[in-house]
């Protein structure tokens, strides 16, 4: 029910930005520059495994697929970062909110999903190498692609229909830099039922946390038990290769995930909730073609091979 002595909210107001004259200027060329790589690199990485048939391989297949979400991931909430910073109204409609909310969470379960999928993936072709081309198919891959999004895009639509659904009635300044469920719902005009809803709802997304943890966990306990048993020098190096890019990605986007959402009744002052904010909003979409592109030779033997034919292309129409 909404309070009478307040007045319902139209709008949200963002406090987490500098004002222009304050430094707002070195963040924004920061950020379009951080942004800017992030969309380049990430298709850079998409382009060049869809465009060489030699990486057309489930693993690479679900290495194009991340960057293609990472690409997405950043969308939703780098524009309207750099909008603040520049902008002295800093607002976001409450329908704008919801929709920010929404697909920055659906993608964000999709690329755990995707991770998770990952890990299983690198389990099958180290742990059971001879069964491995004929159990991860084409079409198998593809289903398990569709069933991570389907996953990502359905799971926090429940929660995004209920909070739709609340009252806000003041005050309306989100202290982060993007909306996120915390933030929106300390502003929310809530009886006790709502905050024991809101408790089990924490509850639920780390128990969803904790279990894709646990199941990479498992498959690389494995895996390097398996590695470690191969012989040849040059035997285990390659293996190792082949899971130690997705391994760097998994922790550093988990890391930040779990710091913000594992915190429980825990309470990070401003600074630190921002910084976490923008490690896995910013910093980790950023690491990924960095990391996919210097550890992996395949991927930069592709990239330089389809830019020297671009180069080549664009000389020959001069």
């Amino acid at each position: 029910m909404t309070n009478k002595n307040h007045t319902a909210v139209t709008e949200f107001v963002f406090t987490g930005f500098p004002h222009f004259q304050e430094g707002g200027l070195l963040f924004f060329i920061l950020l379009v520059l951080i942004y800017l790589f992030i969309i380049i690199g990430n298709l850079m990485v998409f382009f060049a495994v869809k465009l060489d048939s030699r990486l057309h391989t489930p693993m690479y297949f679900f290495i194009s697929v991340l960057s293609f979400l990472e690409i997405w991931y950043t969308t939703t909430t780098i524009p309207k970062m750099l909008s603040n910073l520049v902008s002295e109204h800093r607002t976001i409609s409450p329908a704008g909110c919801l929709l920010q909310m929404y697909f920055f969470h659906s993608l964000g379960i999709t690329e755990v999903c995707l991770l998770t999928t990952m890990a299983m993936d690198r389990y099958l072709a180290i742990c059971n190498p001879l069964r491995y081309p004929t159990i991860m198919t084409s079409q198998l891959y593809t289903q398990l692609t569709l069933g991570c999004c389907f996953c990502g895009f359905f799971t926090p639509f429940p929660e995004i229909a209920w909070i739709s659904t609340l009252s806000f009635c003041g005050p309306n300044q989100i202290r982060n830099i993007f909306c996120d469920f915390d933030p929106i719902l300390n502003l929310a005009c809530m009886d006790t039922g709502t905050i024991v809803l809101i408790k089990v709802v924490d509850v639920v997304h780390a128990m969803e946390i904790i279990t894709a943890v646990m199941l990479v966990a498992l498959a690389y306990v494995r895996i390097i038990a398996v590695i470690l048993c191969i012989h040849s020098a040059d035997g285990r190096q390659k293996a190792f290769s082949t899971c130690a890019s997705h391994l760097s990605i998994f922790l550093i986007f988990f890391g930040s995930v779990a710091l913000m959402y594992l915190r429980f009744s825990a309470k990070y002052s401003f600074f630190w909730n921002t910084a976490i904010s923008l490690n896995f909003a910013v910093l980790s979409p950023f690491f990924n073609p960095v990391i996919y592109s210097l550890r992996n030779k395949e991927i930069q033997e592709a990239i330089k091979k389809h830019m020297c034919q671009l180069t080549l292309f664009i000389h020959h129409i001069k």
